[in-house]
């Protein structure tokens, strides 16, 4: 009888005082999981606590969604390419006015800058708009100073359009078609290069406002030249060891053609 009445559970009955289970000996390793789910910052003297800190590095974190496909979207992911400052500037802008240096990819491989395309092509844009106008205006009162003039407003969107739109589609154009054949080609580069190219157009404007048509073919034609050689030269660099020469000439004829647009368009 007694064995029985001792076999009888009796946990469910009021006042029962559950069974002691004893706790089995964490490991170490049990330990350092507990220990590393979450970690809050040391107090040192702030008074102010910050609350739970979870684990991992933010900044990994904004890398990583800086590395995806939505990093296109993000201005973060393009403040690289304008860390730039005067005296890189003026230098690059100095170095694109030689039509023989064909080192310029060199001097801008460690750190390709997109300022200088953004800068000139819109200077470039608000020069040849109004110098043009004003060229109009001179030639108008050279021949005949009685004929009336007016200004020509739609200059500025033919110029916005023009500018803005070669210096962003030729160099992707090269860049696609040097892709294709084999050539490691890099945009950012292209586009840097192409934009420096662009400088002593903002130059010879300035000059082609002197009213002598002579003259201002002789300019343009010196301005176009040395702009072509400049990109086909630099261009080289990415053709070598293959039979590319058509990829030289079409850069030169593009960039003639540029600048012949620019004299017709703006100081006819």
């Amino acid at each position: 009888m007694d064995e029985s009445y001792a076999n009888i559970p009796t946990s469910h009955l009021p006042g029962s005082v559950p069974a002691v289970i004893s706790e089995e000996k964490k490991t170490p390793s049990d330990e350092d999981s507990e220990a590393n789910m979450q970690i809050f910052p040391p107090n040192n003297g702030g008074g102010g606590g910050q609350g739970y800190q979870p684990l991992g590095n933010a900044n990994g974190l904004e890398q990583q969604s800086a590395n995806n496909w939505k990093g296109v979207f993000s201005i973060s992911s393009y403040t690289q390419y304008f860390n730039v400052d005067t005296d890189i500037v003026l230098n690059r802008l100095m170095s694109s006015l030689d039509p023989i240096n064909a080192d310029f990819f060199s001097k801008i491989d460690a750190n390709p800058d997109l300022y200088g395309l953004v800068w000139i092509t819109t200077t470039l844009v608000f020069v040849i708009a109004s110098l043009g106008n004003c060229a109009t205006y001179l030639m108008h009162k050279h021949s005949d100073s009685s004929t009336s003039w007016s200004f020509d407003v739609s200059y500025i969107n033919l110029a916005a359009g023009s500018i803005y739109g070669y210096a962003l589609v030729v160099p992707m154009g090269f860049y696609f078609l040097l892709q294709y054949v084999g050539s490691n080609s890099s945009l950012i580069r292209f586009w840097c290069m192409w934009g420096y190219s662009l400088f002593i157009f903002i130059l010879s404007s300035v000059l082609l406002v002197i009213p002598v048509e002579f003259i201002r073919w002789l300019i343009i034609l010196v301005s176009g030249v040395a702009s072509a050689t400049f990109v086909a030269s630099n261009l080289r660099s990415y053709i070598e060891g293959r039979d590319l020469t058509v990829v030289l000439v079409a850069a030169f004829v593009l960039q003639m053609g540029l600048a012949l647009f620019i004299k017709m368009w703006f100081f006819a």
